[in-house]
């Protein structure tokens, strides 16, 4: 990647059969620094803080949801929390693919997806069936969510070259920030207040705080007002080849396993004895070890061979889940489980720009943005069945009293399946050895 931007001004100077018209004349702002470059990847930040960290801060929601009278004899509460994630994950080839088609439209559809967003909340404040809530808190803010958030992740690498993965390092850092800061606020809005003001409470902030950043969310290269053809369709044919194939399965089966504590620590706090206030503060933990080891994981993937920054998250991840969590029965080493949990495996989609690099190395006419759009498509997809997934799992809650520890504890299934899935995740550094990528 480090011959992108020689390769994109050379293309904009042979052609324009394809590309956006430019003013030659213009200078353009530069990449991997300056006022511009800084401003866009602050105004990125904050929109991952709100659009992502209110999905991530949904264990709390869930919490609250399976106590009072209106949800709690209700199943698939929890699907609620994997559709809002779920889908602005899955659908992310779709909008890439539009706004590569239309890219006039990019800060356009970053201010319809803002709208979408709080008119969804807006509705799920009316819900009273689970149903509902799963198709305005869930399903409607998810679009919403990834036609305002997509934007951010295709004009990056217009905006960051060298510096790519430690900028979106710190793009990713802001979910985890605002899973700090949305659980402490949501949970206080819940208790005094009831679901119905929180929701509208928060989509009129989420208006407000978002509807300035769409300014900033703008290309280095300006586009032209039409282009002389329509761009060709992406070319997907880097799907079938093998180093992606087997860097997609591993995300995906980590995906299956990698949501799950952040929605039920809550719950699972609340078995062995905390109170709402310390059942929050899982999610709190968590999500702020996540800013520390997306900035981390973003900085060293620009240095380091992908499967290396896999093997560091995945080690991390699965000695966490397997002989921290596994033998909680206590907080105080459940918060310890979500500060490791959140540094190692929240740090797993900082290492895409390593897969996106190895990707495009290997099949050279991969568009690195369609690489991104596909490994997010199948974090979805274990998204979207980890929930129901994860109902199943702790349904009768097995193993309860058989085992010891955490194992015992009616959660032992669920913390052996995340363990295992995230172990799994990281078998990509394997196939690097055996030489198969």
């Amino acid at each position: 990647m480090e011959e992108a931007h020689s390769s994109i001004e050379k293309g904009l100077q042979e052609t324009d059969t394809h590309l956006p018209n430019v003013n030659d004349a213009q200078e353009l702002p530069p990449m991997d620094g300056g006022m511009d470059a800084w401003l866009f990847l602050a105004a990125c930040f904050v929109m991952e803080a709100l659009v992502w960290g209110f999905a991530f801060t949904y264990g709390v929601f869930q919490a609250y949801y399976s106590e009072i009278e209106e949800f709690k004899n209700s199943g698939n509460i929890a699907v609620v929390g994997t559709c809002a994630m779920g889908i602005m994950y899955l659908d992310l080839p779709l909008v890439f693919a539009a706004y590569r088609q239309w890219p006039k439209y990019q800060r356009l559809g970053c201010g319809v997806g803002v709208l979408l967003m709080c008119f969804a909340l807006g509705l799920s404040s009316l819900s009273t069936t689970v149903p509902q809530l799963i198709i305005t808190q869930g399903i409607f803010y998810a679009l919403g969510g990834s036609i305002a958030y997509s934007p951010c992740i295709l004009l990056m690498e217009d905006w960051f070259d060298k510096r790519k993965g430690l900028a979106f390092g710190v793009m990713w850092a802001g979910t985890g920030l605002g899973g700090v800061v949305l659980p402490i606020v949501m949970e206080q809005l819940l208790n005094r207040y009831g679901f119905r003001t929180t929701l509208r409470a928060f989509a009129f902030a989420l208006f407000i705080l978002t509807a300035p950043l769409v300014y900033f969310v703008k290309p280095r290269v300006p586009v032209a007002d039409h282009l002389l053809s329509p761009p060709p369709p992406p070319n997907l044919r880097f799907l079938f080849t093998r180093t992606f194939a087997l860097f997609q399965i591993c995300n995906v089966v980590e995906a299956l396993g990698f949501f799950l504590p952040s929605l039920y620590l809550p719950t699972y706090a609340g078995v062995i004895g905390a109170s709402s206030s310390l059942q929050a503060l899982t999610v709190i933990l968590f999500n702020f070890a996540s800013v520390a080891g997306c900035v981390l994981m973003g900085a060293i993937v620009d240095r380091l061979d992908a499967t290396t920054c896999l093997l560091v998250s995945t080690v991390g991840s699965t000695v966490g889940v397997f002989l921290i969590w596994g033998f909680s029965t206590s907080l105080a080493p459940l918060f310890v489980f979500s500060i490791v949990y959140g540094l190692f495996a929240g740090s797993y989609t900082s290492t895409w720009p390593g897969i996106m690099r190895d990707v495009v190395r290997k099949q050279p006419s991969a568009e690195s943005s369609m690489v991104f759009a596909s490994l997010a498509a199948g974090r979805g997809v274990g998204n979207i069945v980890s929930g129901p997934l994860s109902e199943a799992l702790v349904k009768g809650l097995p193993w309860q009293g058989e085992l010891g520890y955490g194992y015992g504890s009616g959660y032992g299934t669920l913390i052996v399946f995340t363990g295992v899935t995230g172990l799994v995740g990281g078998g990509s550094y394997l196939a690097k050895h055996f030489k198969w990528l």
